[in-house]
């Protein structure tokens, strides 16, 4: 039994090919579409679990809500706010955006606001911000898997990254890694929270990412046989 859970959940090494794949960014068709806006919304809805955690933000949360702080702007509003921004520092590497680029700066602001109108603040006891943490990077991982596989484009902060590494030449982990810290020491210096959420985060979204992607994987494998 653990065994073969231990099977199902495996990363997966690459991005799954799946039938609802887009063959170019503004290819819309309802199921694709569906699919794109479900992912995103997990997406923001996991992010805002870490907020309301008070354990540590995702680290461009942790930008959200310094932006929040001092400005009249609602957390998703500032999410909204920087997202824009990030796009526009697309124009001088003349990436251009994809359906699912826009989408995602609009869903992933309303989900995060979303979630923290309903999901209730933590205060005091340890195993329940750990519990926010956890199933929010979860959820990030789900969402982002869902989106990504679509094809419809790059959310605005990945569409950053991958420019100033074809401009620059510099490795994509390096660029993500400095876009990254920039954000949250930034956040970090308006009042953003920082915290074991915030490295639980860094730790451990790229396996969640990879599990979500070996799981629909499996699912999309076992369907089509």
């Amino acid at each position: 039994m653990i065994r073969s859970i231990g099977r199902f959940l495996k990363p997966a090494r690459t991005i799954p090919q799946v039938p609802w794949r887009a063959p170019h960014p503004w290819h819309l068709e309802w199921k694709r579409t569906t699919i794109l806006f479900a992912g995103l919304f997990v997406f923001g809805i996991g992010d805002s679990l870490l907020i309301q955690s008070k354990f540590g933000n995702a680290p461009w949360s942790v930008l959200a809500q310094g932006i929040h702080l001092h400005s009249p702007l609602s957390i998703g509003e500032a999410t909204f706010f920087i997202g824009a921004v990030v796009l526009l520092l697309w124009i001088p590497f003349r990436q251009k955006p994809g359906f699912g680029t826009l989408a995602n700066i609009a869903i992933i602001s309303a989900a995060i606001q979303i979630g923290v109108w309903n999901f209730p603040e933590l205060h005091g006891s340890l195993y329940p911000k750990i519990a926010y943490v956890l199933i929010g990077i979860a959820l990030v991982g789900i969402g982002s898997s869902l989106y990504i596989t679509c094809g419809l484009g790059t959310g605005p902060r990945d569409g950053l990254m991958t420019a100033i590494h074809h401009k620059t030449g510099v490795r994509v982990g390096r660029v993500r890694l400095f876009i990254e810290i920039v954000a949250l020491a930034i956040g970090w210096a308006l009042g953003g929270t920082l915290g074991i959420g915030t490295a639980l985060f860094a730790l451990l979204i790229g396996n969640s990412v990879a599990i979500s992607f070996g799981v629909m994987d499996k699912l999309v494998t076992k369907k089509s046989v």
